[in-house]
């Protein structure tokens, strides 16, 4: 249930510009249960890291690429 409020805040931000959006969804989740908005913050930060991750191997296998003969 986190998991997917967090992929359609972050999509949210990403199409809209708005980088507070990830923000207020926590603070509405955090008003109603503290364990939801938790998993949240948590799914959040995972997909972040997740996306920095494979940015940089993705970069990196760029680079060392065999190039085609």
């Amino acid at each position: 249930m986190a998991d997917k409020i967090a992929v359609k805040a972050l999509k949210d931000e990403a199409v809209s510009g708005d980088d507070q959006i990830v923000k207020q969804v926590g603070e509405i989740l955090g008003a109603s249960s503290q364990t939801l908005q938790e998993a949240y913050n948590t799914a959040i930060r995972v997909r972040r890291a997740e996306r920095r991750a494979n940015e940089l191997l993705d970069k990196r296998a760029a680079k060392f690429k065999p190039e085609a003969n």
